[in-house]
């Protein structure tokens, strides 16, 4: 089954919200890192869960590089796990050794502790999410191995699993990765296993999972046209937003399994309604120039805002001028400044390296 809309959807070579929720990800992170939101004490519990942009990031990454391997199956019969994994290397390898590099850097030779370098191999093979111990400045790079780590495993699934089995496996997955973290799964592992400074645990895989589901049930024109009615309309964006707000404001305080399920579920609803149309009732504000562009430049900004909120802070004692507020807009300020001449630079050298592996079907044509 097939509607004109699923039809538009599918010619779609870019999503112009999800820069939009990109820029809502990362304002989230860097508000949850910066002191204004303590000062503005807890009734408003939405305002301490800023941590939950991350979250976020994983539904997007989840939906994103599904739809992009399907698609490109769809269109060539395959695709070519050698160029995604040259893509990804390129967008997300540089950027992230340099800004580990420095921050090692600092440590060993401005904060006087060597010791730490010791950890940099865990760093760069991205398995910093099970670190004991981090160097300053990059206990964030838990959640780029979370994501490095699926980059790694899920389309090698997705190429060896028959289609008939991967909603089943996937829905599999976030069920276990719930109910570990709701720790009903620890008769099975009752002990963590510890191997030098890392500690082996359960990673919160489910809202990456969530986000491929996303997108396989988009790409199948049947499942579109079921979902079509209610989430295609174009303020179901505005009821998904709600929900979502509601979730983040009224869930207990610790959201861990079957709360984190239900924001989780809440962000999927957000990414799909942006989706489904791009003529959505939020589509003048996910769509604006500004905001599309400092979603482009999110990564960067991820990357260098913990290191920049020291800077900040500094700057703001030096001049007397300290205050939550005053840190919040000067540090976002700082960090927008340094992800986009990173952007221009930096990335954007490495990024231009991209044509010169083509993939398979490109060569064969």
């Amino acid at each position: 089954m097939s509607t004109p809309l699923y039809q538009s959807y599918q010619s779609a070579r870019h999503f112009g919200s999800l820069d939009g929720l990109r820029f809502i990800c990362i304002t989230a992170v860097i508000w949850h890192h910066s002191t204004w939101f303590r000062d503005l004490g807890t009734e408003i519990t939405l305002l301490s869960r800023g941590f939950l942009g991350v979250d976020f990031f994983f539904v997007l990454s989840g939906y994103l590089i599904t739809t992009l391997l399907l698609r490109e199956e769809e269109r060539h019969g395959f695709f070519d796990l050698r160029h995604f994994y040259w893509r990804r290397l390129l967008r997300i390898v540089p950027v992230y050794f340099f800004v580990v590099g420095l921050n090692a850097a600092y440590a060993a030779l401005v904060l006087g502790q060597p010791e730490l370098l010791s950890l940099l191999p865990y760093y760069f093979l991205f398995l910093s999410n099970f670190l004991t111990e981090h160097i300053p400045n990059l206990t964030i790079t838990w959640s780029l191995a979370v994501e490095e780590q699926y980059y790694l495993i899920w389309p090698l699934l997705l190429l060896l699993l028959p289609r008939r089995w991967i909603l089943p496996v996937l829905l599999a997955l976030i069920t276990l990765n719930v109910l570990g973290h709701m720790g009903l799964l620890n008769w099975m592992a009752p002990t963590a296993t510890h191997l030098g400074p890392l500690k082996f645990h359960l990673p919160p895989y489910a809202p990456i999972l969530m986000g491929s589901v996303a997108a396989i049930a988009l790409h199948n024109g049947r499942m579109f046209a079921l979902l079509e009615p209610v989430l295609a309309q174009r303020s179901a964006i505005l009821v998904s937003f709600a929900l979502l707000i509601g979730a983040l404001q009224m869930l207990p305080g610790s959201v861990i399994g079957w709360p984190a399920f239900v924001i989780h579920l809440a962000m999927c609803l957000v990414l799909v309604t942006a989706v489904m149309r791009e003529d959505h009732m939020m589509r003048w504000a996910l769509t604006n120039r500004v905001i599309t562009r400092i979603g482009q430049i999110s990564y960067g900004m991820y990357l260098y805002h913990l290191p920049l909120l020291v800077v900040g802070f500094k700057v703001l004692e030096t001049l007397g001028l300290y205050s939550g507020p005053a840190l919040f807009f000067f540090y976002y300020a700082l960090t927008v400044i340094v992800s986009e001449i990173s952007f221009r630079t930096l990335e954007a050298w490495f990024t231009g390296l991209r044509p010169r592996l083509k993939p398979r079907w490109a060569r064969a044509a």
